[in-house]
């Protein structure tokens, strides 16, 4: 076995044990339809559960096993028609359900809370069915769930066609340098190539030769767009929301105040002026007449430090070897062999996840290539995985379903402490600590604003869907100018190819309203690991208890527990003035 790779037989042995529990999972299905009508009753209703669990534990075998194995080679054909299958197969297994939540609904919250106290064996559903209820006014009667549920692949067609025009069909291209040569440009390299092109004309003709991808293809890539804002423009209709935005943020009851008070303090005068200072510290340290948006990937302090993924690995174990022997054990058991596919192959998905939960062990894909940022990225996913593991070994199988909302809390509490770890250090010098500083502010430019940006565009973008304007990619382009202006103070309309960065991030296609959330947890993160950094009572423990929690309450409610009140505005001030002392900082390193 390849100790550097991914051994998905712990999942399905071979090809044939997966296409058995398919079938299974077919078969199961067909026995949904036989509850319909009788979920009204205490006896349909324990039997339509037990039903249930059987669905879902093989569902989540499946799907895992086929996304991961597809995401391996992109290429493969027949991986990408295994996981297609089992997405199919889902989208039968709503359409046959379709009548269960209207049912429930009728049957009433108080009967639905006297069957789960007298059938404890169901109280995993508990907190699922309090979300039900919740939002019961959006759920529609049975004829009319299944009529839409008929539509359920369309509604994630934008992220099916953006995977196979960025990923299955992608040719990188080359890039001529000022010195004659030609480099191949890929989404994995590029931004490594560019922290070490000495010349801007270099820079530019990198980036150039991995976005004029995207120029080729963008009015393929703004009507992508367009259809899937188009279908969360469908289901916030049918379903009756104000917004798009409720429409994302209600199942989680995500108060709207959360969202507005990130973009309002992130994209506010205040709130930008340390990253405008920042960028202009970073020109004229750089010597350079502009600073392009392409060029944060310099470095401000030269090192020639390249890390082995064996060294990336024993750096964060070291740096988690005061916290209490639990999670430094889990830590270990979430990269250990097979669980953790290293490095970049031809055809496999770019960046980085952690994949696991509902009882299976999980898994980490990463694509390393020894820079300084690979291991943190390490530290970030790792903390996923830990997450994951607290929430499967304190939760039901049904509860252990932690939110994307807290899901970057763990990955980025890494961070921050890996971070602190490397910084303390005895043998930092002049030229590490400049790196580091700007790896500190760098964290906080791509986490906190840059996401909060692109939560603000996908804002703005849905509020043009919802007043019936034109999507495309020029609108969508135009969006971007503005935004980058508001939040850095850059004209990206100067870089010719920059505005089509909304073509080049793929959670805007795949998971809309997801990115916000990395700059609310980056914020609740910083703010907990300050009280464990300060070795308040009790700080760790309640840390623990949130990864604890996993998917077993609203998420701003298990923040809140924590310590990090999200719905006023003081959290996302924290981060502004966290950001300024650390350009202050910067800024006296660089004058000595």
């Amino acid at each position: 076995m390849n100790h550097n790779k991914w051994d998905l037989s712990v999942l399905y042995k071979d090809e044939e044990s997966f296409l058995a529990d398919l079938a299974s999972f077919k078969a199961l299905i067909g026995e949904v339809k036989a509850y319909n009508g009788k979920i009204k009753t205490g006896e349909g209703l324990a039997d339509y559960l037990a039903l249930d669990k059987k669905i879902t534990q093989v569902y989540i075998k499946l799907a895992f096993f086929s996304s991961m194995r597809a995401d391996l080679d992109r290429k493969n054909a027949d991986a990408v028609a295994d996981e297609s299958k089992v997405e199919i197969a889902l989208q039968s297994l709503l359409s046959e359900s379709a009548y269960f939540e209207p049912e429930l609904l009728a049957y009433g919250k108080e009967n639905v809370e006297a069957f789960l106290a007298a059938h404890p064996e169901f109280g995993e559903y508990s907190f699922q069915f309090e979300k039900l209820f919740r939002g019961q006014d959006h759920v529609l009667s049975a004829d009319k769930e299944a009529l839409l549920s008929h539509f359920g692949s369309y509604a994630g067609e934008a992220g099916s066609l953006y995977s196979l025009l960025t990923v299955a069909d992608y040719k990188p291209k080359k890039a001529k340098l000022s010195d004659g040569r030609e480099i191949e440009v890929n989404l994995s390299n590029w931004t490594s190539l560019i922290g070490k092109a000495e010349k801007a004309e270099d820079r530019k003709a990198i980036f150039e030769s991995l976005y004029s991808y995207y120029d080729d293809r963008k009015n393929v890539y703004g009507e992508i767009y367009n259809t899937g804002l188009q279908a969360q423009l469908a289901t916030m209709k049918s379903r009756g929301y104000s917004s798009i935005l409720e429409e994302h943020l209600y199942g989680n009851a995500i108060p709207l105040d959360v969202f507005h008070n990130l973009v309002d303090v992130a994209s506010s005068e205040e709130g930008t002026a340390p990253l405008k200072r920042y960028y202009e510290l970073r020109r004229k340290a750089l010597g350079l007449k502009k600073h392009r948006s392409y060029d944060r990937f310099l470095q401000l302090a030269k090192s020639e430090k390249a890390y082995t993924y064996e060294e990336a690995r024993d750096l964060f174990f070291a740096s988690i070897a005061s916290f209490p022997t639990d999670f430094q054990s889990k830590a270990h058991e979430v990269l250990k062999e097979g669980y953790v596919d290293v490095f970049h192959s031809a055809g496999k998905r770019t960046g980085a996840y952690s994949n696991g939960g509902y009882d299976i062990h999980p898994f980490i894909l990463l694509n390393f290539e020894g820079e300084l940022d690979d291991v943190f990225t390490l530290a970030h996913e790792s903390g996923h995985s830990i997450h994951t593991l607290y929430s499967e070994e304190a939760q039901p199988t049904l509860k252990q379903n932690y939110t994307i909302f807290v899901a970057e809390i763990a990955s980025t509490f890494n961070e921050h402490n890996l971070l602190d770890y490397l910084l303390q250090g005895d043998s930092l010098s002049h030229q590490d600590r400049i790196a580091l500083l700007q790896k500190a502010i760098d964290e906080i430019c791509a986490t906190f604003y840059r996401q909060t940006l692109f939560g603000h565009y996908e804002l703005l973008a849905s509020q043009l869907a919802e007043k019936g304007e034109p999507i495309n990619a020029a609108t969508l382009s135009s969006i971007m100018v503005d935004l980058y202006k508001k939040y850095y103070g850059i004209d990206i309309a100067e870089e010719g190819l920059k505005p089509l960065v909304w073509a080049y991030i793929p959670h805007l296609f795949y998971t809309p309203f997801y990115v916000y959330q990395y700059a609310t947890s980056f914020t609740s993160s910083m703010l907990i690991y300050e009280r464990v950094k300060n070795k308040e009572a009790g700080a760790f423990d309640g840390y623990l208890d949130l990864l604890r929690s996993g998917g077993s309450d609203y998420p701003v409610e298990q923040v809140k527990k924590a310590g990090v009140d999200l719905t006023s505005k003081a959290p996302f001030e924290a981060v502004v003035r966290r950001m300024n002392e650390l350009v202050d900082l910067l800024e006296k390193e660089l004058e000595k």
